[in-house]
């Protein structure tokens, strides 16, 4: 990324059922729900959102394989969107297991995100 214009971070949890693609999904709209970049398009090569540049990076702490990357761009409407993947979030007890939540024990993933935004 030549020009970074903002970071926005945001956390996501998976309180029942252990999927820390949900997870991740919920940490990168946190992340972008609250912002508006209306001035971007006018500062981006072309005057085109294709152009803008993503980076997503995800603290993970585990399933990482399980994690569908698809998914977690796909949560993102513009621009040419990346996705890292790093050892770190949370793994705490929910203190219960929900069999009607698809629980497999009593554990929440928590997933951190930072989404980058520039060109």
């Amino acid at each position: 990324m030549d020009k970074l214009f903002f970071i926005e971070i945001g956390m996501g949890a998976d309180l029942h059922g252990q999927d820390v693609t949900k997870a991740a999904v919920r940490a990168v709209k946190n992340a972008i729900h609250h912002n508006s970049m209306p001035g971007l398009r006018s500062v981006l090569p072309g005057n085109t959102l294709d152009n803008m540049k993503v980076n997503v990076k995800l603290a993970v702490p585990c399933d990482k394989d399980k994690l569908d990357v698809e998914a977690v761009k796909a949560c993102l409407p513009y621009g040419q969107v990346t996705v890292e993947v790093l050892d770190g979030g949370m793994v705490t007890t929910s203190g219960i297991v929900l069999p009607d939540k698809d629980d497999k024990n009593d554990l929440i993933y928590i997933v951190n995100a930072s989404v980058e935004v520039g060109y």
